[in-house]
């Protein structure tokens, strides 16, 4: 085996424990809070954003410093979506940041993993294929929280769009403008679809897709008309 593949599939590997590891850690938190007298479905959400950023944020920061091409992360996305899907499927569900309401956090799973090679592939740019996951993981993870905390349930209020903006903003900037000098704006037009959406769901269509599909979607234009 080459050694180049070699490194990445250690690489891959690494990830992938790490990204499990989250998932199972964080039941601690979520005993923490609850026996704190946070309501248990307070602490879920929490849990949730926290899954978000450390599991979705930190992975697919690490991405373009360790992989040549999309192949090995869209494996790895996939087969975290099969194991979060099972855990709902066949009764072994993670209370402590899963829900038998809905199965957003494997939602999330699939849109960080067909994104990335999505745009990967057709940009050929690792960093801007990141930045709708960046989006869901950092972006919509403060807006979660900020709810949380002040509204105390699961809601949409638009208190939580102004924090997603002043994350997503930045970071749509950035890595826009480190990819290529005209992509600056159109990396900053994407967070701004990125947070407008996340208010909305449409029935099975919740705000992981509508993210990534809005995201990706003024990403691929402005490559298109740049």
């Amino acid at each position: 085996m080459p050694p180049e593949l070699t490194r990445q599939l250690l690489w891959a590997a690494l990830l992938g424990g790490y990204v499990v590891g989250v998932l199972l850690l964080t039941w601690l938190p979520y005993r923490w809070m609850v026996a704190r007298g946070v309501e248990p479905i307070r602490a879920v959400y929490y849990n949730r954003k926290i899954v978000h950023m450390a599991a979705g944020g930190i992975a697919s920061l690490v991405v373009p410093l360790v992989f040549t091409d999309f192949w090995l992360p869209l494996i790895a996305g996939l087969a975290l979506t099969a194991l979060t899907a099972a855990a709902h499927l066949l009764g072994w569900r993670m209370y402590w940041f899963q829900t038998p309401e809905n199965a957003n956090d494997v939602k999330f799973a699939l849109m960080w993993a067909l994104s990335v090679a999505l745009l990967w592939g057709l940009l050929g740019d690792p960093w801007l294929a990141i930045l709708p996951s960046l989006y869901l993981a950092f972006g919509d993870g403060v807006t979660g929280i900020v709810r949380n905390a002040l509204i105390r349930r699961r809601s949409k209020h638009p208190i939580g769009n102004l924090f997603m903006l002043v994350v997503c903003l930045p970071l749509g900037w950035s890595i826009g403008a480190q990819a290529m000098p005209d992509m600056a704006l159109w990396g900053a037009l994407s967070a701004v679809a990125a947070t407008l959406v996340e208010r909305y769901e449409f029935g099975p269509i919740d705000d992981n897709v509508l993210i990534t599909l809005a995201a990706s979607g003024v990403l691929l234009l402005g490559a298109a008309l740049g």
